[in-house]
């Protein structure tokens, strides 16, 4: 698939409430504005409570992101978008927006987990980048800052922009009450910087790869309003389930040619998968051909066996990907970045198995449109398994 995952390095909420706890090991990365009750504060319904606020840092590492744009993807036109599941959704209102800048200083991970008691403080926290190094808290260089209350300083920093004009480095994605709420937002231009500051080439602000941060817009963070208290949590890289946030590289491999074939023209069609042995190792990298011919073929005087021809599928045909067990999309149909390919021989698409959990069972699905009619068609011979080598 024109679809390449990659899984972070590492990553860590940072709390105001707590500023010297690590959490770098927690199976969530939560980010929230909620109301704790405090001493000496605002007053609401007769209990004195404060803001406070976590965000959170994730990192995918750098020779992992080149590795694709130099040896996959090259000058294809690309897109890369950043994937947080979701956990738990609290108190998200009508248009609660997300921000997403890349870091502007480095940081270690550390070993700790929410409320661990004793604290563990051997990495990144509200307070500090490492267990020694304290965040910069003034005299940002360009394009650089950050946000904080006067009494909780630090918080991370991060850049909001760059010279190059053409890019707009912030991501945002916003929430409503009824919208699904993982994280999928497009950070193509901040991958750019990295790529082009790993490169040695970018003749613009030097942005070098320390992952992105993650928080709440600045009308929601410190918002005093009791009714303002947005707090998601996302699975982590630490969780144990199948569902770690990603770094998905997409790019157009589309590539059709139909030789001397014929392209289906019927609705009533059959399809089987070539080069499927039903079990990848998650280093693989599969090139699928489908086998395609009418369910009904038309009578004709030829001497060949009219199932023998295999036809190609139309342009508008798109392939997905299903887990098995949870019945999820791993690898939706997308107009631009799964489209189905065709050469001489039959239609293909290439799927990378990196992105996909072992030990699972997925199937694919062929969606086409012949004759104005839309078809989705799947088969149990579609299915195959990543298993651990």
């Amino acid at each position: 698939m024109a679809v390449y995952k990659i899984f972070p390095s590492k990553d860590a909420s940072i709390y105001s409430e707590y500023p010297l706890m690590n959490t770098g090991l927690d199976a969530m990365n939560e980010v929230r504005n909620i109301q704790s009750i405090v001493t000496g504060s605002k007053t609401v319904d007769g209990v004195s409570v404060a803001s406070v606020v976590s965000r959170f840092l994730i990192q995918f590492d750098q020779t992992d992101i080149d590795y694709v744009f130099d040896n996959i993807v090259g000058t294809a036109q690309n897109k890369v978008e950043l994937i947080s599941y979701i956990a738990t959704a609290e108190g998200v209102g009508q248009n609660s927006k997300l921000e997403i800048y890349p870091v502007a200083e480095s940081w270690v991970n550390g070993t700790g987990q929410y409320l661990d008691s004793p604290q563990t403080k051997d990495g990144v926290t509200w307070s500090k980048r490492s267990a020694t190094t304290k965040w910069t808290s003034g005299s940002f260089g360009t394009y650089i800052t950050a946000s904080y209350f006067s009494t909780e300083i630090g918080g991370g920093v991060w850049y909001t922009g760059s010279t190059d004009t053409n890019l707009n480095l912030p991501s945002t994605q916003s929430f409503d009450i009824k919208t699904t709420k993982d994280l999928n937002t497009d950070v193509t231009n901040i991958v750019k910087t990295w790529y082009s500051e790993s490169k040695g080439v970018n003749p613009y602000t030097a942005i070098s790869n320390n992952g992105f941060i993650v928080k709440w817009t600045g009308s929601i963070e410190y918002n005093s309003d009791i009714n303002v208290v947005p707090d998601l949590k996302f699975y982590s890289s630490d969780t144990y389930t199948i569902y770690p946030p990603e770094l998905d590289i997409k790019w157009v491999d589309y590539d059709y040619s139909s030789g001397s074939r014929s392209i289906i023209s019927t609705p009533e069609l059959f399809m089987s998968l070539d080069e499927n042995p039903g079990v990848f190792y998650p280093e693989s990298i599969n090139r699928f051909r489908i086998n395609c011919r009418p369910k009904y073929p038309v009578r004709v005087y030829q001497t060949a066996s009219i199932y023998t021809e295999n036809f190609l599928l139309p342009t508008s045909s798109y392939y997905a990907i299903k887990d098995l067990d949870t019945n999820e999309y791993v690898v939706d149909f997308d107009d631009t970045y799964t489209q189905i390919s065709a050469d001489g021989d039959s239609s293909y698409f290439t799927v990378y198995m990196n992105g996909l959990e072992p030990e699972r069972y997925y199937q694919i699905l062929i969606k086409t449109t012949v004759n104005d009619t839309v078809i989705v068609y799947k088969d149990n011979n579609f299915n195959f398994k990543i298993q651990n080598g």
